[in-house]
């Protein structure tokens, strides 16, 4: 169950509409999903997360568009956030990605998820070959 109610007629305010059109030009769809409808609650809210996702997931850079959608699922799943896996997943099925390297990015996710709670649980210190960041 939400925390809010969206609104009803979310582009009556002009700068709900200018980001939902600009959602709707930059994916080139006219679908609306739910998170930027619920986002419309508060505008200036919407408008900051769409500028920042537009940033960084609809402009060109160096990750092809593909392998941002699954390091995105990646974080959802461990976000625990349902809704973005699901998002998520359509988002890099429609950008290519198929059932194997999607089961394959399920069992390296579930491989990290082991060794990271195994090195956490041990405390094994750091190689001092492995450079710092």
């Amino acid at each position: 169950m939400s925390t809010i109610t969206p609104p009803a007629n979310p582009e009556a305010d002009p700068r709900v509409k200018a980001v939902f059109d600009d959602i709707r030009a930059t994916r080139k769809t006219d679908f609306i999903n739910n998170m930027w409808r619920y986002l419309a609650f508060d505008p200036a809210l919407l408008e900051q997360t769409w500028a920042e996702v537009k940033r960084v997931m609809a402009t060109p850079s160096a990750l092809d568009p593909l392998t941002k959608e699954m390091v995105y699922i990646t974080a959802s799943i461990i976000n625990g956030c349902g809704y973005c896996v699901h998002s998520h997943t359509a988002a890099a099925t429609a950008k290519g990605m198929t059932r194997e390297q999607h089961a394959e990015l399920l069992s390296i996710i579930a491989l990290a998820a082991k060794t990271n709670q195994l090195a956490t649980g041990l405390q094994v210190p750091v190689d001092p070959e492995f450079p710092k960041a």
